[in-house]
């Protein structure tokens, strides 16, 4: 290694290794000044200089020298780079150059360890020149959303490969990519922290645009919207992206909408509720808006980044009529939407830029439909079971349902009052709902087949429901949280402090109020902890609150997270309804401290536990879908609350069910039931619910 203070050196023109008769024709002398000479870590590769000049932080001063009049024309940038028309490069140089984009692929994993991209360009030279860049970073590669983009690229080596020139980055190298629409804001697309754009770099890019315009290099027209798509159809589709689920570990649902409605029917694809990461798209499915697309292979790590809510440019999406399980022949196939492995065709999917024309076009669609009711019911048919069923109609019936056999003793109890004859399936369907009947049924199926998975939180204030999250969701906040956390000082808290091992500090805080009337250890606020912490630490206190710091006040976690820990119970707020303040909080009057007044205190709309589950039912005459939930505690003879605490109640439900549907049997030896059925209807759609019925504890 060398320091060199200054000097005045011949530098080749082109940044790349020239003859010596050609060097000393165009060579430029620069002054040079603070650099450090070192080895070159590209040389084996490139073949070029075996050293390189670093610099820190000081600038580079160019005196160019007098050019003869033979040398190729280049735009210059206030004197900072050079710029090579794609038609003179040379092969084994190292240049800087502007193109439109007339193909491209986006970054795939190479065989080794780097991520490739490759691309096409061309220029008014009307030279076509392939591009190959290798990087391990895929945030390193180019940001090209459509061919016409236009793209800067500095610090690239020109070669031959099969007749034909191409470009590979090398040492140092950077890109630049610029929407290709005239008139669109010309807004630089790159990952360098810093990089340099002048006027004469805008001036290149209006002039790429306006000779690519001329040429037909842009695109048509946008992609494709959901309302034109065709069966058998390739596309690009713009759309924004309202949930995703994993699938397996090649394969990846993402729940995606452009505002407009499908002309054929879409298909739904089901999955467990639990898996679903992002909003209800109930009332989106009914209108026929949501597409469901399953991306494979290579585009899945992609995939699992994105965020629900982000819009999102779909390459080479695939449009296939598919028949729905258990769909009759009679009716109309469904469209689905698959992106397929591979890089063909420039398939692939990018995020739109927040600059994006066709974004913003996008927007004003979607704001049409803004007033479409999404709960947070992850699967559509249970989107309306907080309704309460009729009680006061009853279906009258006058006969025994046709074909009903001596079944034997029924594995369930009815409840209530009503002295009525039981009605077929296939009545009950046929009928205008409101009522109330009986039935004598089996299980088909249910639904979760995991059923830890059918305990549920509701929100009786605001009426919507969410899902109980996993150990790894909540995990995540205690430790964001125990990470990012400050001090915080409240007037009616006293605070003690304890250092654990890995020097993180956690705080408790108790109400002095309470201390006064010796109630204190009936609630205590905990700070800078994590999730086993916690739970350790409430097998001996009674109510622990989880806090956080902000702007040295204190807070609720995330109320994705519980707001209370009892014993082994967590108890959770409802987002909506909860005021979320220790502005003035009142922890006096109160000698038993349970999680209602705890809550109250907090400001906490608390959620309520349910058990939610979906029977399909058959008899000798149809079947019917039917959903346990206001009655289901009484169904399985225990407290929703419990269960979600309580292993051994989580296994009884799980008995219960393995006796009305025992595993792998047949449908003639399940049992029967009589079932307290109740019809309504919600937004034009009947639903049934199953009600004053208890299974035999027996």
């Amino acid at each position: 290694m060398y320091s060199l203070r200054e000097k005045t050196v011949p530098v080749p023109d082109g940044s790349g290794a020239q003859s010596s008769e050609a060097s000393a024709r165009r060579q430029q002398f620069k002054k040079l000044a603070g650099f450090t000479i070192r080895k070159s870590p590209s040389f084996l590769r490139d073949k070029l200089q075996p050293c390189h000049l670093e610099m820190d932080g000081k600038d580079v001063f160019v005196c160019p020298s007098a050019t003869s009049s033979h040398r190729p024309t280049v735009i210059s940038s206030e004197g900072k780079y050079t710029y090579s028309p794609l038609n003179q490069l040379n092969p084994k140089t190292v240049v800087n150059v502007y193109g439109v984009v007339n193909f491209f692929k986006q970054p795939f994993p190479s065989k080794g360890s780097d991520y490739c991209s490759t691309l096409k360009i061309t220029d008014q030279s009307d030279a076509k020149v392939g591009c190959t860049i290798f990087s391990k970073n895929l945030e390193d590669h180019p940001v090209i959303f459509r061919v016409g983009d236009i793209i800067r690229l500095h610090r690239f080596k020109a070669d031959t490969f099969n007749d034909s020139m191409t470009l590979v980055n090398t040492f140092g190298w950077s890109t630049v990519t610029f929407d290709g629409i005239i008139d669109s804001p010309i807004v630089p697309r790159t990952s360098s922290k810093s990089f340099h754009f002048g006027e004469s770099d805008k001036r290149a890019v209006q002039e790429l645009r306006q000779w690519a315009a001329n040429q037909s290099l842009m695109p048509s027209g946008p992609a494709v919207p959901l309302s034109s798509v065709q069966p058998r159809m390739y596309f690009d589709l713009t759309c924004q992206l309202l949930a995703k689920a994993v699938m397996d570990s090649r394969c990846i649902l993402l729940k995606v909408w452009d505002g407009t409605k499908g002309e054929h029917p879409l298909l739904k694809v089901a999955v467990t509720p639990d898996t679903i990461e992002g909003e209800s798209t109930v009332a989106k499915d009914r209108m026929n808006l949501t597409a469901n697309v399953l991306v494979y292979d290579n585009h899945v790590e992609v995939a699992r980044c994105l965020k629900p809510g982000t819009f999102l440019r779909i390459y080479n999406l695939h449009a296939v009529s598919q028949r729905a399980p258990e769909q009759l022949p009679d009716q109309p196939e469904h469209l689905g939407f698959h992106l397929h492995g591979g890089t063909s065709y420039g398939r692939g999917l990018r995020c739109l830029p927040a600059e994006s024309l066709e974004l913003q076009s996008l927007k004003r669609v979607l704001e049409n439909h803004v007033d479409l009711d999404d709960d947070e019911v992850n699967d559509g048919t249970l989107l309306e079971i907080w309704y309460t069923p009729p009680e006061s109609v009853v279906m009258p019936n006058d006969e025994e349902p046709d074909g009903e056999a001596d079944v034997g003793l029924s594995r369930t109890v009815l409840t209530c009052e009503h002295s009525f004859q039981r009605v077929t399936l296939a009545q009950v369907k046929s009928s205008t709902p409101p009522l109330v009947c009986h039935v004598r049924a089996q299980v088909k199926k249910y639904q979760p087949q995991q059923l830890y998975q059918c305990l549920k939180l509701f929100c009786s204030k605001c009426k919507t429901m969410r899902e109980v999250p996993d150990d790894s969701t909540i995990g995540k906040l205690f430790q964001e949280s125990a990470r990012d956390d400050q001090p915080c000082h409240e007037f009616w808290a006293a605070t003690s402090l304890r250092s654990t091992e890995a020097g993180r500090i956690i705080s408790m805080h108790i109400s002095r109020d309470m201390v006064g009337e010796s109630t204190h250890t009936q609630l205590i606020f905990i700070q800078g902890i994590t999730l086993d912490e916690v739970c350790l630490l409430s097998r001996d206190y009674k109510n622990l609150v989880p806090v956080r710091s902000g702007n040295g006040r204190m807070n609720l976690m995330d109320l994705t997270a519980p707001f209370l820990f009892c014993g082994d119970k967590r108890y959770y707020g409802c987002k909506h309804c909860s005021e979320n303040t220790f502005e003035n909080p009142v922890f006096t009057g109160v000698e038993n401290w349970d999680e209602q007044r705890i809550a109250e205190a907090l400001g906490v709309q608390l959620m309520q536990y349910g058990l939610l589950v979906q029977f399909e039912l058959e008899d000798q005459t149809d079947t019917l879908e039917a959903l346990l939930w206001e009655n289901s505690e009484r169904f399985f003879h225990v407290s929703a609350v419990d269960t979600s605490a309580s292993q051994d109640l989580q296994d009884k439900v799980q008995t219960i069910m393995d006796t009305l549907q025992p595993p792998g049997s047949r449908m003639e030896e399940r049992p029967w039931l009589d079932l307290c059925l109740s019809a309504y209807t919600v937004q034009d759609k009947v639903c049934y619910q199953i009600t004053n019925t208890v299974t035999r504890e027996d």
